[in-house]
């Protein structure tokens, strides 16, 4: 079996691209609906993420993408993950804990305090995965999302 590898987002690679588009907006559907913010990052990426100073990731195994995470820069050495999903074929592999992971790391590397995300409380398995990589609940929170109904941080 090939190694999986995290690679960054290449803005001119149309597959990257179509990648990132294509997990997370079939992550959104299964689990959630796609609400109108969803789509407008989801179609430039470049302008909500890198542009932000953020990052875009995704996990690859040869030329298969398995999952893809983003980050978009909150100001105050503070990051959002904002897009985490994981392709169908690649549910129950781990990728999750690893671009979890990576994305963390990427963080750091950003100069990161705090990465912050906003989740749903029907998600058992992603509450699972987001504790055994460090977030913890936060209360009191609003978001542009109608589906997020609990929200999480880790200090770095």
């Amino acid at each position: 079996m090939q190694k999986i590898e995290i690679i960054e987002l290449d803005p001119q690679n149309e597959a990257q691209k179509l990648a990132f588009k294509q997990i997370n907006y079939d992550w959104i559907e299964k689990y959630f609906k796609v609400e109108k913010g969803d789509l407008a990052s989801l179609e430039d990426p470049e302008k909500y993420f890198l542009a932000t100073g953020g990052a875009i990731l995704l996990a690859r195994r040869g030329e298969e993408y398995l999952g893809t995470s983003a980050l978009k820069s909150m100001g105050d050495n503070a990051y959002e993950l904002c897009k985490m999903g994981v392709s169908e074929a690649a549910r129950g592999l781990g990728i999750g804990r690893i671009i979890g992971e990576a994305a963390i790391e990427k963080a750091k590397e950003l100069g990161a305090k705090r990465v912050y995300l906003e989740t749903n409380s029907s998600l058992t398995p992603a509450l699972t995965l987001y504790t055994k990589l460090g977030f913890v609940r936060i209360e009191n929170f609003t978001s542009p999302y109608e589906r997020a109904d609990v929200a999480m941080e880790v200090w770095l």
